[in-house]
């Protein structure tokens, strides 16, 4: 089936999606990458594991050239980042390059709930579209065991003698479940009598912001992630000392329980272009990156590399660069800054319900924003493209009023219509990101060093990021920030907890908003993963269901079929 086969633009992207023909999946790796058939663990005909066997064969092979694909501050469906990165990678194939994406797995969450899938979007997305939204290859069900497995041992810990002397009233490891549920934020367990545990508050936080998954993101090999997650931080004794998973002696099986996980996920575009799907810390709330092992594996297998990052720049970008980079040692050689004319509206003050209307004056107020993004990533030392994602209803008016923005920023603006038209239309973008490409390797930077103060790192993504005029500590953050440095921890970079809606820690604070406050209420240590997480504003680590979820709309049609899934 042909791209002129599949239902028009507009349709539901479920139905585009089931419309097109995939591919054996096994074959196609062959032929695309030279994966041989039995490096590949199936999942079937069109889903598969790239064996760690072979990914260690590669150990030797020159990398391939990275592309970081970051955006605008989004409207809460998202600008298309993961249609952007899917519709490069097909352009890029399309021009000839040997090219692959990476990108992050999506959480039911989200899914049911309000911002829908992530598998990218109209003829811009991969497949099969269902089973990568629901369940996938059960990566997220791993990190979800692995992580209530260190749960359950440390309660039992405690309940059998307790021979580590754990203060139950200090310990900071939380449950995690894959779903948006408010009520479990704050618990109590052990209630029931001497036979049920040990009474003690808890809570859940959404898997996606489990240490637990920022390891297996963040982790190089099989040794590295038993490693990591045996440095996890469980609590404190009663004489305030660190509890780590290695001292209640759960590092081996949990990381049984990962160990087939750990194997990237290899499926194909609507385009029969390959793509690993791999691991999906939130941005908002954790790193916001795809599987480091996933993006190296890629280097050595393409020329080109696309990843995404989630949310705007001012969250994702920066903890790609500052978390991710710094820990693997990956570069990017080119970022792509993905804006629509709909989140310049947003920007602009105009309602969500309204941005549908043209509006050339609200894309113009609004283009503060775009331009504070890419003033940001130019501290990074690098020069973004800016892709233009381009809607059926964006009118030349507001195209140009963009153009005008990127103009006076001296940034290349490139009009992309692969939401509509594939591979084919992001041919412009695949071009001017292959000229880049071709040319200088920038000379990336980063926003802070190792030896900084935790607080002064938190300011300087605060004040030069965020462009905030106060950052304010609360005693708690204070006090922990003071802790975790006297542990030797003072080294690690900081991952900050925020809105994705604003520059500001507001969500209501639009545009390019400075002067402003940041305060940081909470700051907890992620010592297996490697970096320290400061909570600031009212973001929670486990989101609510909207008034009217996602899950409201989905469901089996008379034949079966899923229907809603967005």
């Amino acid at each position: 089936m042909t791209q002129q086969d599949l239902p028009a633009p507009g349709a539901p992207d479920i139905e585009i999606a089931r419309a097109a023909t995939m591919k054996p999946l096994l074959p196609l790796a062959e032929e695309k990458l030279g994966i041989p058939a039995e490096a590949l663990v199936p999942f079937g005909h069109y889903k598969a594991k790239l064996s760690l066997e072979y990914i260690n064969s590669l150990a030797d092979k020159p990398n391939g050239k990275l592309v970081l694909v970051t955006a605008v501050t989004p409207t809460p469906a998202g600008e298309g980042k993961t249609t952007t990165s899917v519709g490069l990678n097909d352009g890029l194939n399309m021009i000839g390059v040997k090219s692959m994406v990476c990108l992050r797995e999506p959480s039911l969450g989200p899914c049911f709930g309000m911002k829908g899938g992530a598998a990218g979007g109209g003829r811009a997305q991969v497949i099969p579209m269902e089973d990568i939204n629901l369940h996938f290859n059960g990566d997220f069900h791993a990190i979800t065991s692995a992580h209530s497995l260190i749960s359950a041992m440390l309660d039992n810990h405690i309940q059998w003698g307790n021979a580590l002397d754990i203060d139950p009233r200090r310990i900071t490891w939380r449950r995690v479940v894959d779903m948006n549920d408010r009520v479990l934020r704050n618990i109590v367990i052990g209630m029931g009598g001497p036979t049920q545990g040990v009474v003690r508050e808890d809570g859940f936080d959404i898997t996606v912001a489990s240490e637990i998954m920022a390891i297996f993101c963040l982790a190089t090999d099989l040794k590295d992630l038993q490693k990591r997650i045996g440095d996890i931080i469980l609590g404190q004794t009663y004489s305030k000392k660190p509890v780590t998973v290695r001292d209640i002696g759960a590092e081996g099986a949990v990381t049984v329980l990962l160990k087939d996980a750990f194997q990237p996920n290899l499926v194909q575009s609507i385009e029969h272009n390959m793509a690993f799907i791999h691991g999906g810390p939130f941005a908002n709330i954790a790193h916001g990156c795809n599987s480091v092992v996933a993006t190296q594996t890629a280097l050595k297998m393409a020329d080109v590399v696309v990843t995404e990052a989630g949310f705007g720049a001012d969250l994702g970008a920066e903890k790609f660069l500052d978390i991710k980079c710094r820990q693997s040692g990956l570069r990017p050689d080119v970022v792509v800054l993905v804006a629509t004319v709909r989140a310049m509206k947003m920007q602009g003050g105009i309602a969500k319900s309204d941005l549908g209307a043209p509006n050339p004056k609200a894309v113009r107020d609004g283009g503060v924003n775009l331009q504070r993004h890419i003033e940001n990533l130019k501290k990074f030392g690098l020069q973004p493209i800016v892709a233009l994602n381009h809607f059926i209803h964006d009118t030349v008016d507001e195209v140009e009023e963009i153009q005008r923005i990127c103009d006076a920023e001296g940034v290349e603006m490139c009009l992309s219509k692969h939401w509509a038209e594939g591979g084919e239309g992001a041919k412009g973008l695949a071009v001017s990101v292959k000229a880049i490409l071709d040319g200088k390797k920038p000379k990336v930077t980063l926003m802070y060093s190792d030896d900084m103060s935790l607080k002064s790192k938190v300011e300087a993504v605060a004040t030069e990021i965020y462009r905030a005029e106060n950052i304010v500590f609360t005693g708690e953050a204070s006090s922990a920030i003071k802790k975790i440095e006297k542990m030797g921890f003072g080294h690690l970079p900081i991952c900050i907890a925020k809105t994705q809606s604003s520059f500001s820690t507001d969500p209501k604070k639009l545009g390019a908003t400075s002067g402003h406050t940041v305060e940081v209420r909470e700051a907890t240590l992620n010592a297996g993963a490697g970096f320290v997480v400061a909570i600031c504003g009212t973001i929670m680590r486990m989101p609510g269901l909207p008034r009217h979820p996602a899950a409201l709309d989905i469901g089996l049609d008379e034949d079966g079929q899923i229907v809603g899934l967005a």
